[in-house]
């Protein structure tokens, strides 16, 4: 097939059997790739009721069919697994270079089964495939055994590869690259951590097969020359998605002690300028990416050095956290990419156990002795540690993630439980901000933000508006651009060059020789959101609206400082949301599909 590897890697950690198989083009044309077929193998071959950390679960690895080839920031691939953090569907997005090099194997997927009875890792060079042991691995974090894989191996190998969190089961551990690249959210390096796989080692050298060699060629330029062109090109590649920081602190959505305000007093201290001047030394940027958002950066007060650190980890390792200098939020940054655990949950879990230790429900008997207080950043890195080792007491409650932690503490933590569906919230605070509230309650994975940015539509039509066009809003992006994952490129040229999405579709029919336009693709993007929201109804008795609702916090405690002071979104307005959500997507008022929507949407093979 025209624009794909051609294969799927099955890899049976169980038993050490490897199969290849051709990619179904059943299955690419009806999900593309990517997110796609990480969602539609996932409920196909994972049965009813498999534990997340058993056998039966699976880690499906996908690129799509943009994925390594000559289009701006072609180099995003999908993992998804049912998530061991909620118990649903999880999906996350990783950058850099190891999916170009995938394709070039000539896989598009790669899917681990069963659990290996010792650590290994997987080595691939072209169509060597092997498990080999990785017992001497165990226990090494992230950024030091890459450096001795690609040592080993050369640099021209790619790798991906989970830290202490993964290896001891924090239900937010992430899968790691290139130095500071993570594929983060739900849990997806706990699943990699069970199934005893530390790594995988690859290099590719085949060709991928295109359509239409010079209208590719022709389309790939133009897409290139309008992101050089574009004008904001300069300030992107300065200060990459820092350059968000300043913005969410002046329209009050930046998270601020744990989400009980939007707006931060230290706030200056870690903006984008500051980060700049202070502690970055390059760019760096992924797979063909002409708008590099990565920043390496240099701590002198700890003599490290660390990629990032990003918006979203500033805004939950920093102001979330109390803390207002940025060398500070980078180490923070660095303990957690060196152990595997993603910033945003953690961030979260820390915030909660802090606002749980100034209202006296935890104590120093609970936090190790530490002063567990906001704006303390050494008792901070310390919980990080505590945390991806999992050690006894508060360290492996707050592994378990927030949603968890909040149900044994009690004592109304809860309220202040920052999550949707267990996905602890990432980094804008939405108060008064009622169509990324919305984005947050209805996302496909729990409350994470790339699927649907909405924020800046509750600015331009009034931050309190409950009406069917910010519903309608939410459910356009819901559906359009979560398609660069399923596509294999990153949607940040879109989202902050301004590109248009129309040149993107010359470039796919030239590579894959099929056309399609962008609402053939929203069309897929829905089918893909109903199939995961199936998925979530399938493995989750009693699943529907309560599922949806977002932290307390957000309707009952108006924030008392910042831009937002006073603001508060009802709770009636909540419910009228989901009312008109369900309604615009098609399902029943408790959140389900109905069965004409399936049809509509060609998933009637699901419906039961």
């Amino acid at each position: 097939m025209n624009g794909y590897g051609g294969s799927i890697l099955r890899v049976d950690l169980t038993s050490g059997k490897i199969t290849k198989e051709p990619t179904p083009p059943k299955v690419a044309r009806d999900y593309i790739g990517g997110r796609g077929f990480g969602a539609y193998f996932l409920f196909k071959e994972v049965p009813q009721d498999a534990d997340p950390l058993g056998p039966q679960n699976k880690l499906i690895i996908s690129s799509g069919p943009l994925s390594g080839m000559m289009i701006p920031g072609a180099g995003k691939c999908d993992f998804t697994t049912k998530s061991p953090l909620t118990g649903g569907y999880a999906s996350a997005s990783l950058g850099g270079h190891f999916t170009a090099e995938m394709k070039y194997t000539g896989l598009d997927s790669i899917i681990l089964e069963g659990i290996s009875p010792k650590p290994v890792y997987l080595f691939i060079d072209d169509d060597k495939v092997e498990l080999r042991d990785a017992s001497a691995m165990w226990g090494k974090g992230t950024l030091t055994l890459e450096k001795e894989l690609k040592g080993k191996f050369g640099e021209e190998f790619q790798v991906a590869l989970i830290g202490p969190g993964g290896e001891n089961g924090v239900a937010y551990a992430s899968i790691n690259h290139d130095y500071g690249r993570q594929a983060g959210r739900g849990g997806v390096g706990t699943v990699m951590g069970v199934k005893k796989v530390k790594a995988i080692v690859l290099r590719g050298t085949k060709s991928v097969p295109v359509a239409d060699p010079e209208g590719y060629r022709k389309a790939g330029m133009a897409l290139f020359k309008v992101c050089k062109d574009a004008t904001g090109l300069k300030e992107w590649q300065t200060y990459g998605t820092t350059i968000v920081t300043s913005w969410c602190d002046e329209v009050g959505a930046l998270p601020t002690r744990n989400f009980s305000a939007g707006s931060f007093e230290g706030g200056k201290n870690i903006y984008g300028p500051v980060m700049r001047k202070e502690i970055v030394i390059t760019d760096k940027g992924c797979f063909g990416c002409p708008s590099p958002c990565g920043k390496y950066s240099h701590m002198k007060r700890y003599n490290t050095n660390v990629e990032g650190p990003e918006y979203e980890t500033i805004g939950m390792m920093g102001s979330n956290l109390g803390i207002g200098d940025i060398q500070d939020v980078a180490q923070a940054n660095l303990l957690c990419d060196e152990l595997g655990v993603d910033t945003i949950s953690t961030g979260s879990a820390i915030g909660w156990a802090m606002e749980c230790y100034e209202k006296g429900i935890l104590t120093k008997q609970d936090t190790y002795g530490l002063e567990l207080k906001f704006g303390n950043a050494q008792a901070a890195f310390a919980m990080i540690e505590k945390i991806a080792r999992r050690e006894p007491g508060l360290g492996a409650l707050l592994g378990e993630g927030v949603k968890r932690a909040a149900q044994k503490i009690g004592k109304g933590s809860e309220k202040f439980a920052i999550h949707v569906k267990g996905m602890e919230q990432s980094a804008y605070a939405t108060h008064n901000a009622t169509a990324m509230l919305l984005a947050y309650m209805t996302c496909d994975v729990g409350a994470h933000h790339n699927r649907a940015w909405a924020i800046t539509y509750d600015l331009q039509v009034g931050r309190d508006q409950v009406v069917p066009e910010k519903v309608a809003r939410v459910i356009w992006l819901q559906n359009f651009r979560p398609m660069f994952d399923v596509l294999g490129a990153c949607r940040l040229q879109w989202v902050e060059l301004s590109i248009d999405r129309d040149l993107y579709v010359p470039a796919l029919e030239a590579i894959t020789g099929v056309h399609r336009s962008w609402g053939d693709l929203e069309k897929i993007g829905e089918r893909i959101w109903n199939l995961s929201r199936l998925y979530w109804a399938r493995e989750n008795e009693g699943f529907g609206r309560s599922w949806d609702m977002p932290s307390p916090r957000f309707y009952e405690e108006p924030p008392k400082t910042g831009v937002t002071a006073g603001q508060i979104t009802r709770l009636e307005d909540v419910q009228r949301l989901l009312d008109m959500y369900y309604e615009q997507r098609g399902w029943t008022s408790e959140g389900l599909p109905t069965r004409e929507t399936l049809q509509r949407l060609e998933l009637a093979e699901f419906a039961a």
